[in-house]
C-alpha cells in the first residue's frame, strides 16, 4: 500500500539558484534545479513522497547499491512553449521504470502516482524549463537499494528520487554522427539484463566507448552477443535503417532497451506508409547496403537525442560513408515532426503529450 500523502519544502526565494543565461553553452546534465523529490521504502511499503531542496544523498558504506548494483533510472523531458509545458509519453517512462524494477527484483512504484508527484514538482520548476526549440527539463528518476547489508540478495530498503536538469540538445547541432561498431566487446546477452535500464550496464559500456572517442567517433553501436553479429543498439539510442523498401530496426528480445522514442518511430513511419520490419540485422548486410547505395539513411532514437542522423560507421578499422555523409530526408522528417510535437507546435494525433 502507498501512502500518497505529498511533503513540500521549499527553497526561500531569496537562496534559490540563478538560472543559465544560455542553456545552449551548458553541457548536457551538469546543471540542476533548486528541487527534487525523494520517497523511501522500508518495512515492506513507501512513505510518503517528499519535495524537498536539491542535496547530497546520504549512504551507508554497505549500502547494497554500492556491492551489487541494485539500481535503476530513466530519462524523461519536460518542455515549454510560453506559458504551457510539456511531456511526452510519460506514462510509458514509468511503466518501463516498473520492468526494470521487476528485473533488478526491486519494489514497483505507483506509477501514476509517479506522475502526479513529478507533475507537483514541475510545476513548482516551470521557470527552470528553457524555451528555445531543442532546449528542454531533463528528468532522472532513479531508484537504488539503500539497505546496510553485506551479502547477495535483494534489498529490503530503497530510495527512489527524482532530479531535474535543463538541457540544450544532447548533440550540440543536428548533424551526422559518427559511430564505432563494437568488434570485441559486446553489452548485453539473451538472459540478462540488457532490457533493464540498469546502472552496471552504462558502465560496462565505457571501456568500448573509450575506445571510439579515442578513433573519433561519438556513438558505440553494440552487436549481439552470441554471433556478434547482428546490431543491436547505440549506447543512449536505438537504431533504425532505412533500406530501398524498408525500415529496419533490432527485434527486442530481452538485449536492448524498449525505447519509448523507437516505439513512436515505428507508430509514425507505418502510418506515413513505410514499410518497418523488427528484424536480425545482420552488419554485413548494412555495410554491403551502404557501398552499393541499398542503404538511404541510418538514424539513432531515444530520449537524449530524440532523432540522431548517422553519417559514418566504424568497423573492423574501416570507415563507411551513409549516403555520402548526409541527412537523410526521413531522418529530418522525424525529427522536426517529434521535436515540434513534443512543444506543442505540430499536431499530437497520437494523444501522446501531456499538458503539465
Amino acid at each position: 500500500m502507498i501512502d500518497m500523502t505529498l511533503e513540500v519544502e521549499l527553497v526561500p526565494h531569496e537562496q534559490r539558484k540563478a538560472k543559465p543565461a544560455d542553456i545552449l553553452q551548458v553541457p548536457f546534465g551538469t546543471v540542476f534545479t533548486d528541487h527534487m523529490l525523494s520517497m523511501e521504502y522500508s518495512d515492506g511499503k513507501w512513505h510518503p513522497a517528499r519535495i524537498h531542496p536539491y542535496k547530497k544523498l546520504e549512504l551507508d558504506p554497505s549500502a547494497l547499491v554500492l556491492h551489487y548494483g541494485q539500481g535503476i533510472f530513466e530519462g524523461m523531458k519536460a518542455y515549454r512553449r510560453f506559458d504551457k509545458c510539456f511531456l511526452f509519453r510519460p506514462e510509458k517512462n514509468f511503466e518501463r521504470f516498473n520492468a526494470s524494477a521487476t528485473r533488478m527484483v526491486m519494489a514497483n512504484i505507483d506509477e501514476q502516482q509517479a506522475l502526479e508527484n513529478l507533475k507537483h514538482l514541475l510545476k513548482i520548476e516551470k521557470d527552470w524549463i528553457p524555451q528555445a526549440r531543442g532546449t528542454s527539463l531533463y528528468i532522472r528518476p532513479t531508484m537504488i537499494a539503500t539497505e546496510s547489508k553485506l551479502g547477495v540478495r535483494p534489498s529490503l530498503e530503497y530510495l527512489y528520487y527524482v532530479i531535474l536538469s535543463p538541457v540544450g540538445p544532447y548533440f550540440k547541432s543536428f548533424e551526422p554522427v559518427k559511430i564505432m561498431v563494437a568488434d570485441k566487446y559486446v553489452r548485453a546477452a539473451k538472459g540478462g539484463v540488457g532490457s533493464a535500464k540498469t546502472m552496471g550496464n552504462y558502465a560496462a559500456s565505457l571501456m568500448a566507448a573509450k575506445k571510439a572517442k579515442e578513433l573519433g567517433y561519438s556513438q558505440v553501436l553494440w552487436l549481439d552477443a552470441h554471433d556478434n553479429r547482428y546490431i543491436e543498439e547505440v549506447g543512449t539510442m536505438n537504431l533504425f535503417i532505412r533500406f530501398d523498401d524498408e525500415l529496419a530496426t533490432a527485434p527486442l528480445q530481452g538485449t536492448i532497451l524498449p525505447g519509448i522514442t523507437r516505439d513512436s518511430v515505428i507508430h509514425m513511419t507505418k502510418d506515413w506508409g513505410y514499410t518497418v520490419n523488427e528484424r536480425k540485422i545482420p552488419i554485413d548486410e548494412v555495410l554491403e547496403g551502404i557501398q552499393s547505395g541499398k542503404v538511404l539513411e541510418i538514424f539513432g532514437a531515444g530520449t537524449a537525442a530524440v532523432i540522431a542522423p548517422v553519417g559514418n560507421l566504424w568497423y573492423k578499422g574501416d570507415d563507411y560513408s551513409v549516403a555520402d555523409g548526409g541527412i537523410g530526408q526521413l531522418t529530418q522528417k522525424l525529427f522536426d515532426t517529434l521535436t515540434g510535437m513534443q512543444c506543442g507546435q505540430v499536431e499530437d494525433k497520437y494523444d501522446w503529450v501531456s499538458v503539465i
